[in-house]
C-alpha cells in the first residue's frame, strides 16, 4: 500500500530530515529546502489540514498558535526590519504541499505585489 502521508506529515514523523528550529505539542518549524529569502521558515500544525479551505471553527486557537509561533522565530531569526507570513492556498495559490503550512519569510526586502 503506497504512503499517502503527505512530506510534511513524514517530516513530523521524522521518516524525512528537516532543519527543525521549532517544536511544541500543536506544531512543528523547519527551514524551506527551497528558501525564497534569506530566512524562509514553514511552521506546519501536527494536526492534518490539508487547505485553509478545510479549517474548521475549532481549529481557530491552532491558527492562532502557529501566528504567534511565526512571532517568536521571527525575533529569534533577528528579522526586525520586518517579515512576511503567508498560507498558499490550492493550486492557484500555489500550494505545493497539502497540509497547512505557515511560511515566515524576510532577511531581506520583499516586493510587493508578492507575485
Amino acid at each position: 500500500m503506497a504512503d499517502e502521508r503527505t512530506l510534511f506529515q513524514k517530516i513530523i514523523d521524522r521518516d524525512v530530515p528537516a532543519d527543525i528550529v521549532h517544536e511544541d505539542e500543536r506544531c512543528i518549524a523547519f527551514r524551506d529546502i527551497n528558501p525564497q529569502a534569506p530566512t524562509h521558515l514553514l511552521i506546519v500544525p501536527r494536526k492534518p489540514i490539508p487547505t485553509l479551505n478545510d479549517l474548521e471553527p475549532e481549529d481557530g486557537e491552532l491558527v492562532g498558535h502557529l501566528f504567534l509561533v511565526a512571532k517568536q522565530l521571527a525575533a529569534e531569526e533577528e528579522l526586525t526590519e520586518g517579515y512576511r507570513t503567508v498560507f498558499n492556498c490550492g493550486d492557484h495559490g500555489q500550494q505545493s504541499v497539502y497540509h497547512l503550512h505557515l511560511h515566515v519569510l524576510g532577511g531581506r526586502q520583499l516586493s510587493w505585489p508578492p507575485g
